[in-house]
Formats: structure tokens, C-alpha cells, sequence
């Protein structure tokens, strides 16, 4: 009689171990899901800064690209050196500061890219001027740019009251 109740026992402990198993796994896919989606926030944080960096750059000067990321930590154009980046952020996508660079036509870095190939999650959402980032196939294809926009004004509407 005894070693009946043995086996039940171990049986029981065993479909204990598969359910704590398939429980964690789930828990691993929900918590590596959570860190990539953090891990794109700030992707997204730190490519706006390099594009704000960029665009300092540009306009500080005699409206010209940076030729390195370098020329955006420390920009020795003036008499005064200028910080446009403080610091040279890693990849959050690959932990390491090995962007791929976006060159601009004529000479210079117009923006930075992820250079990892994985597939984002986020894939809307986004405001009008990252609005191709729905389409990526990859972080890769998320392009932080500047792009001066000449002639682009803000027209005020009249408001004056009508003569009846």
C-alpha cells in the first residue's frame, strides 16, 4: 500500500515541476518583452537627442554637418568650445556606441540609426516627424535626421472683425 501512495506523490511533484515551469517561462516572455519596449523608449530619447545635437550643430555655425559624433561632444568651431551632446550615449539595442551614421549629401552626419536588426515592437504611435518609423523592419530603420526647414513659417489667422 505504501509504495502506491509513493507513486502518486512523485507523480503529483512532477505535474507541480511542469506547471512551475511553463509559469516561469511565461513570466521570462512577459519580463523580456517589458525590457525591450523600455529599451526602445529610450532609443527613442536618446536619437532625439543626437537629432537635437545635429541640429545645434547646424545652426551654431556656418550652417554645416558635424564630420564626427566627436564634433558634436566637444564643437571647437568658435573661440569658446561648445557641448552639443553631453555625453556619447551607447545603442540601448546593442549596449555598445556603434551607430551607424546617416551622411549627409554634401559632407557630414545628418542623423544616427540603431545598427541592430531586430524587429521593434512599437509600430505606432509615433509623432509626425518620426511617423516612418511604423513602417521599420528593424531598429535600423529608425533614422534620427535633422533637416533644416527653410522657408517653413507659421502664418497667424486673421482675426479682425469683419466691416457689416
Amino acid at each position: 500500500m505504501r509504495l502506491r501512495q509513493a507513486g502518486f506523490t512523485y507523480i503529483g511533484l512532477l505535474i507541480a515541476v511542469v506547471i512551475l515551469g511553463i509559469t516561469l517561462a511565461g513570466i521570462g516572455t512577459v519580463w523580456r518583452t517589458q525590457a525591450q519596449r523600455e529599451r526602445e523608449q529610450e532609443l527613442l530619447f536618446i536619437g532625439r537627442e543626437f537629432q537635437a545635437a545635429i541640429g545645434s550643430y547646424y545652426s551654431s555655425g556656418a550652417h554645416q554637418y558635424p564630420n564626427s559624433i566627436d564634433d558634436l561632444l566637444e564643437d571647437n568651431r568658435g573661440p569658446q568650445p561648445r557641448h552639443h551632446l553631453r555625453r556619447l550615449y551607447a545603442d540601448p539595442m546593442t549596449g555598445a556606441p556603434d551607430w551607424t551614421l546617416v551622411q549627409a549629401d554634401a559632407a557630414g552626419i545628418l542623423g544616427i540609426a540603431s545598427s541592430s536588426q531586430q524587429a521593434p515592437i512599437k509600430k505606432s504611435g509615433f509623432p509626425v516627424d518620426e511617423a516612418t518609423f511604423a513602417d521599420a523592419k528593424s531598429y535600423s530603420d529608425w533614422q534620427f535626421t535633422f533637416v533644416p526647414r527653410y522657408g517653413w513659417r507659421r502664418h497667424a489667422t486673421s482675426t479682425s472683425p469683419s466691416s457689416d
